[in-house]
C-alpha cells in the first residue's frame, strides 16, 4: 500500500469517533490520510468537525434513495471520487448492501460498542446492562454481508460497574474507542494485517 493511504469516514452523527480519527491523522508518520468525509444526513455535528480539519465532506441521503443498494452505489461512488482506498465506519448508522464490499475488499473497518458475538446490532449497550454480563467491550472489525459479523481486528474489554447507566458506560465504552480505533486504522493502513479466513493476524513489522 501506499502511505499514507487515502481514506474516507463514514459518519451519521456527532462523530466523537472521527474526531479521533483525525486527531490521530494529523501526526506526520500515521498510516491514514483522510480524503472526505461522507455523511448520509446533512447538518450533524460530524460534518463541522470535519470542516474545521479542513476535510471535504458529502452527504449521500438515505431518504434520497430508492433503496440500500442504490444508497450504497453512492456511498461508494462518492469516496472514489475523492481518492479514497478504504472506508471508516464512525457510528456510521446505515447497513452496507454487498455492492460496497465489492468495490473495497477487505478494506472497510467498523467499531462496535460491544464483545462480538455478542450483542450486534444498534442496541448493544442497553443490551449488555439489560444481560447483567461484567464485561463489554469494542471490537473493531473488517465488514461482511452481515451486521456485526465481519473478521475480527481487535478487541478491548470494559468493565460493567454495579449500577452503572447506560450513558456512563457507553462513555467508558467511547473512551477506549477513541484509543484503539486511531491505533487500528493506522496499523491496516500500513499493510500490517493479514486476512485468513476469520482470521486477522498483526505483524509486527512491514
Amino acid at each position: 500500500m501506499t502511505r499514507p493511504l487515502k481514506t474516507t469516514v463514514l459518519i451519521s452523527g456527532t462523530g466523537s469517533n472521527l474526531q479521533a480519527l483525525i486527531d490521530a491523522a494529523a501526526a506526520p508518520d500515521h498510516g491514514a490520510r483522510i480524503v472526505v468525509v461522507i455523511s448520509d444526513r446533512p447538518e450533524v455535528k460530524a460534518l463541522e468537525r470535519a470542516a474545521a480539519a479542513g476535510i471535504p465532506t458529502e452527504v449521500v441521503s438515505w431518504r434520497a434513495s430508492s433503496g440500500r443498494e442504490q444508497f450504497t452505489t453512492a456511498v461508494c461512488d462518492a469516496a472514489e471520487r475523492n481518492g479514497a482506498r478504504a472506508m471508516i465506519l464512525a457510528g456510521f448508522m446505515r447497513i452496507l448492501a454487498p455492492v460496497a464490499m465489492e468495490r473495497f475488499p477487505a478494506a472497510i473497518i467498523n467499531t462496535h460498542p460491544a464483545l462480538l458475538p455478542a450483542f450486534p446490532g444498534a442496541h448493544a449497550v442497553p443490551q449488555a446492562l439489560a444481560h447483567g454480563v461484567k464485561l463489554t467491550g469494542v471490537t473493531i472489525h473488517f465488514v461482511d454481508e452481515e451486521v456485526d459479523h465481519g473478521p475480527i481486528i481487535y478487541q478491548e474489554a470494559v468493565a460493567v460497574d454495579p449500577g452503572d447507566t447506560e450513558d456512563e458506560l457507553q462513555a467508558r465504552i467511547q473512551a477506549a474507542e477513541h484509543r484503539v480505533y486511531p491505533m487500528v486504522v493506522d496499523a491496516f493502513c500500513r499493510g500490517r494485517l493479514d486476512v485468513d479466513g476469520r482470521m486477522v493476524n498483526w505483524r509486527e513489522s512491514l
